[in-house]
């Protein structure tokens, strides 16, 4: 799969901004006794680790694809 520089930009800062902001809704889950706090903080923290191994793997296969020429 390949992306723009855009869209791998903008998505690469979705991911980087995603932990502190999950850890921040955590924070306010518990102190606010929010229902399901647990279930919603892990699963933005499973998406967020998903989008952070998929940009990984795109960087890699596109740092291989330059080397080569």
């Amino acid at each position: 799969m390949k992306l723009n520089n855009k869209t791998y930009d903008t998505l690469k800062l979705i991911a980087l901004i995603g932990t502190p902001v999950i850890t921040f809704l955590v924070a306010l889950c518990t102190i606010w006794n929010v229902p399901h706090c647990a279930e919603i903080t892990a699963s933005l923290a499973a998406l967020d680790a998903l989008l952070g191994a998929i940009l990984a793997k795109l960087s890699i296969d596109y740092k291989k694809e330059n080397m080569k020429q």
